[in-house]
């Protein structure tokens, strides 16, 4: 349906939050006073508990301590730690919002991984970020950068206590293929609000995957753009929100240039009074875009009262020379259909539970191509489950 003038003119004068009429129209920006502080009501910000942000959105959180970055990488990856003024930084994407754009310009230095080209990585590499500490803040810049048909597994991994705010950015040059795993493991205190930016070069293969275990406030932000024709992402997550604790994820694909392809598959579990979680999955198909092939599902599995799952799946589409486009999203509880199967051929009801919960998750699981995070993972859902008493 669309909007008229009348339409938002009388819906301003009531105070009501008007989203942008296309993804195509978003706004992006360096300069952190381009946006308005937000409020609360906005499109963008609707669903985020503005007051737990701990003041990243207004400016009201200075930079007070730093973060620690341990690598374990690949002897044949480069590291780098440089400078705002170095030309490549922000090659992948510009901030689209207040907190993106006030960790551009707070961070002092930032790390530069590269994979050389036409290499492939002896070994995945783990990049573990530790947070500030208890009631500090930070801000920080990393880039990946996969030349052309370079091949490496990158785990970014994000643990400890604090506030931070950052952007990530992965360059995925010409024929390169580079799996990314981004694990936000923190302690219970931490808030992390993160915007991550993909782009993809000529016949480019990124596999994404984001798994969220921890923190009071996680909200992250991928944006995976297209450099050339041939691009194929896939954008897989996981999440596990307990009680108190508030998940967000906000993806958009943007396919701009012909015959890419994207897979976006999310599921999540929640648990405990006051659970969030949030799934915004924003897919544009613009006009030059022919033969885009494109999908997106989330799925949320309820474990108890009191816990709620936001999940908003959007499709635009500017041409209809496409190859194929689709969404899907479904929010429940337990299947008494699958408890009821399983109890009847002799398997006690916390067992059948457990199994289900497993193979809610098998989907998303069986994709992880790194066999110590897959079990680390596995072993954080049990973990998960023994304290439900699913």
């Amino acid at each position: 349906m669309s909007v008229t003038e009348n339409n938002v003119s009388e819906a301003l004068r009531e105070g009501a939050v008007v989203p942008a009429a296309s993804r195509a129209e978003r706004f992006t920006s360096y300069d952190v006073e381009a946006f308005e502080v937000p409020g609360g009501r906005e499109e963008n910000w609707r669903f985020t508990p503005m007051k737990r942000l701990r003041g990243l959105h207004d400016g009201s959180a200075p930079a007070t301590g730093e973060i620690t970055l341990e690598t374990d990488t690949a002897p044949e990856l480069k590291i780098e730690t440089v400078g705002r003024e170095d030309a490549r930084l922000g090659e992948a994407g510009v901030p689209s919002d207040r907190i993106a754009a006030q960790a551009y310009s707070s961070f002092t230095k930032a790390t530069v991984v590269t994979v050389p080209k036409e290499t492939k990585a002896s070994k995945p590499s783990v990049l573990r970020i530790h947070g500030p500490g208890v009631d500090q803040v930070a801000y920080g810049h990393l880039q990946v950068r996969a030349e052309a048909f370079a091949e490496a597994v990158v785990v970014l991994d994000h643990v400890g206590s604090g506030t931070y705010a950052d952007n990530v950015e992965f360059v995925i040059g010409d024929g390169a293929k580079v799996t990314v795993v981004s694990v936000q493991d923190w302690a219970d205190d931490a808030v992390h609000v993160s915007e991550q930016h993909l782009k993809l070069g000529r016949d480019a293969a990124l596999r994404h995957t984001v798994i969220t275990l921890g923190g009071d406030l996680v909200r992250i932000s991928p944006t995976a753009t297209f450099a050339d024709k041939g691009g194929d992402v896939d954008m897989l997550g996981v999440y596990f929100a307990d009680g108190g604790q508030h998940q967000e994820h906000r993806l958009f694909v943007d396919h701009a240039v012909p015959n890419c392809k994207s897979r976006v598959g999310y599921k999540g579990a929640l648990q405990g009074d006051g659970a969030h979680s949030v799934w915004i999955g924003d897919v544009l198909i613009r006009a030059a875009a022919e033969a885009t092939d494109t999908y997106e599902f989330n799925r949320n599995l309820v474990l108890t009262p009191g816990a709620r799952a936001d999940s908003v799946p959007n499709l635009e589409i500017e041409t209809g020379e496409i190859e194929g486009a689709g969404h899907a999203s479904a929010t429940g509880r337990f299947d008494d259909e699958q408890l009821f199967y399983l109890q009847s051929r002799g398997i006690a009801e916390e067992a059948a539970r457990r199994l289900v919960v497993r193979g809610f998750f098998h989907e998303i699981l069986v994709k992880i191509d790194v066999p110590e995070v897959r079990e680390r993972l596995e072993a954080a859902i049990e973990a998960e489950l023994e304290a439900v008493g699913a």
